[in-house]
């Protein structure tokens, strides 16, 4: 079973991405799929989940300019990003199967992380 991360890219700040996550295994059933990033010198954070049930958190950071949603027909996530700021840039990953969003612990399947950068 793969996850595989694209979509990341240089923007300038103001402008639009969007990430997809798909997986070549049926596991995006079970608990949630998630995105996370880490950047350099920093600890690995929540940027966005969501429950198999449809149900979405977000980290405060990106609450109200990132949206994430799933298509279950195609077992895809994706993760739009609007309104992008340098603070974003980051190494963004997803990960399935995760028990604890909270907690990126928890999760079973991970990605190879594909990555933003964002200029002022």
């Amino acid at each position: 079973v793969q996850l595989q991360a694209s979509g990341g890219g240089s923007v300038q700040a103001g402008e639009s991405l969007t990430l997809s996550c798909a997986t070549s295994g049926n596991i995006f059933g079970v608990n949630a799929v998630g995105w996370y990033r880490q950047a350099i010198g920093m600890q690995r954070e929540l940027v966005a989940a969501i429950t198999s049930g449809g149900t979405a958190n977000y980290g405060d950071s990106v609450k109200g300019r990132f949206a994430i949603t799933r298509d279950n027909s195609k077992n895809t996530v994706d993760l739009q990003m609007n309104s992008l700021g340098p603070e974003d840039t980051s190494v963004y990953f997803c990960a399935a199967q995760c028990i604890t969003v909270w907690v990126s612990g928890t999760c079973h399947y991970w990605g190879q992380g594909t990555q933003v950068t964002v200029s002022s």
